[in-house]
């Protein structure tokens, strides 16, 4: 596994950023989340959403506006920088999130993108907010509004949500936890912190023994992993050991299989079953957070990186190809690289 990178390269970063911009402003086609009250309600993409218009759906626009924040973050001299400055200003602005609340506001818009795009929506705020120039302060400061308001549906609901969801796609409760643990803790936003805190702790501190029944034919996230990913935000150092230990006993023995072995992908152009190029890249990100859990010394820590790895090997030449991969990998790829 020599040659699977450990960190994000400039070229990576680079051949990321140039990928989101080939589909961030791409209206068609659109796989729309919409519910229809009326007549009045059949409009197209850029004009329900002016900002998240792109990218086939909403929620991946999101997080390939966070991709390329990330990058100009961490690269801010990389080729493509001057165009996504270029690009945050003209799609930034005010009128545009007003637009964007103005549609959450209306009818039957309750759960709209719940959890998912609202975690996402929250990661690219917080990125906005890591920047230290006048440029991210702006961008930031114009999407604060949109963030406040996921932030506020967030606090509504996670009271109403006694059972987590365990699925392996948009609706995993622990991706949306893990992603809003972030904002959370990037925006000092302690009452956020603690409801999400108390929440995963609820969920899941007394869950042993995981079979991980997985991966499931359109999975793009490790119900089991993402679950260990969320409790290793919330304990202790010590005590997510011992809450490890407990949720998956048998790790010290690669055991169960299945969280070992990368997702055999049939057909990339099956928007579905091209998730599981996304569950190898996810597990990759989960598997190398959790191997800085234990010390040099443990062998725990050289399987749980070497996992890391064989997932990496297994989805990072396929982050572009088929547009139905295309819109969206490209963001799994780096949540494995930073």
């Amino acid at each position: 596994m020599s040659s699977v990178p450990s960190s994000l390269t400039p070229a990576l970063a680079s051949k990321f950023a140039r990928i989101a911009l080939s589909h961030i402003v791409r209206e068609y086609p659109n796989g729309i989340q919409h519910v229809l009250s009326g007549p009045g309600d059949v409009r197209g993409p850029r004009e329900l959403h002016p900002i998240f218009f792109g990218s086939f759906d909403w929620h991946s626009c999101v997080h390939g506006y966070w991709l390329l924040a990330t990058v100009l973050r961490l690269f801010p001299e990389n080729p493509e920088a001057t165009e996504i400055r270029e690009l945050f200003n003209a799609q930034l602005i005010s009128v545009n999130v007003r637009a964007e609340l103005e549609y959450l506001a209306l009818p039957l818009r309750k759960a709209f993108e719940r959890p998912y795009g609202w975690a996402w929506l929250l990661m690219l705020s917080a990125e906005l907010n890591r920047h230290g120039t006048d440029d991210g302060k702006r961008w930031s400061n114009r999407l604060k509004p949109l963030a406040d308001e996921f932030v506020r549906r967030f606090v509504d609901f996670l009271p109403k949500a006694t059972y987590p969801t365990r699925v392996g796609t948009h609706f995993n409760s622990a991706f949306a936890l893990t992603l809003a643990l972030e904002y959370a803790e990037v925006m000092s936003d302690e009452p956020l912190r603690k409801l999400l805190v108390d929440k995963a702790s609820a969920w899941y501190r007394n869950d042993v023994d995981c079979q991980a029944w997985e991966p499931g034919g359109d999975d793009f996230l490790s119900p089991a992993l993402m679950e260990a990913e969320c409790m290793r935000r919330i304990l202790s150092a010590s005590e997510f050991q011992d809450w490890l230990e407990r949720f998956l006993p048998r790790l010290g023995e690669r055991q169960p299989t299945t969280l070992f072995e990368p997702a055999i992908v049939s057909d990339r152009t099956d928007g579905k079953i091209a998730h599981l190029d996304g569950l190898n890249l996810s597990r990759s990100w989960c598997w190398r957070s959790l191997g800085t859990v234990w010390p040099d010394s443990d062998p725990r820590r050289a399987i749980a990186l070497g996992a890391a790895d064989v997932h990496l090997a297994a989805g990072l030449s396929h982050v572009a190809g088929d547009y139905m991969g295309e819109h969206w990998l490209a963001t799994f790829a780096l949540l494995a690289l930073i």
